[in-house]
């Protein structure tokens, strides 16, 4: 019992650290709720398998505090899948048919996804959509948090992208997924951050277009 909650307060550090950037022990300790001395002890742990690193922090008054984040290595913990072989296929096939053909791919992807799960949107209101958009990319591994800005507006926030390392070579891959967003959803879809342009997620703003168009 006692293994398991470690590994469960393991993993939720790992997941913060993810998904809220660089954070101190005392940032760690509020958000999961339990003492100080055991988070300590995780980060310690976590430290020695080379998953986190820290840098220190000085601070106008008092010590210099540890702030803590991820190592490459600890991408490895989350969905991240057959990247190594699909860009080795994508290269085969980029350097037999070029670079339109891999563009196609993507396409013919998208459209596909967007066909599977256009019967799910049918009669929905946007904000019922948006949240069965969340749950599929939530399902695919993306790590996602939705932000109501307004009836109709949402922030869609992911934090882990499955095939990063594919859309920082093929570009596309961004581009025809915000494609699916908008058919979709019927939103206009516009993208503020990027992982696979190095930042610290995907960001996107998805208006509905029925009331944008007014």
């Amino acid at each position: 019992m006692n293994q398991q909650l470690d590994i469960s307060t393991r993993d939720k550090i790992l997941q913060l650290l993810k998904t809220k950037g660089e954070l101190s022990a005392k940032e760690i300790t509020e958000f999961i709720g339990i003492t100080s001395m055991a988070v300590r002890r995780h980060i310690n742990t976590l430290e020695k398998e080379g998953l986190i690193e820290s840098k220190t922090i000085r601070q106008p008054m008092g010590r210099p505090t540890a702030i803590y984040h991820l190592t490459d290595q600890a991408e490895s913990f989350f969905p991240n899948k057959y990247h190594t072989l699909t860009l080795d296929l994508l290269g085969e096939l980029e350097l037999d048919a070029g670079s339109a053909m891999v563009d196609r791919l993507f396409e013919r992807r998208s459209e596909s996804l967007q066909k599977n799960h256009a019967a799910k949107m049918k009669g929905k209101s946007f904000g019922e959509k948006v949240a069965i958009l969340a749950e599929i990319q939530n399902d695919n591994g993306y790590m996602v948090e939705l932000e109501q800005n307004s009836e109709d507006e949402y922030a869609l926030l992911e934090y882990n992208c499955p095939i990063s390392r594919i859309a920082k070579k093929y570009n596309h891959a961004c581009t025809c997924e915000m494609k699916m967003f908008e058919s979709l959803l019927g939103a206009e879809v516009v993208r503020t951050e990027c992982l696979a342009q190095g930042d610290k997620k995907c960001a996107y703003t998805l208006k509905n277009k029925k009331k944008t168009s007014h």
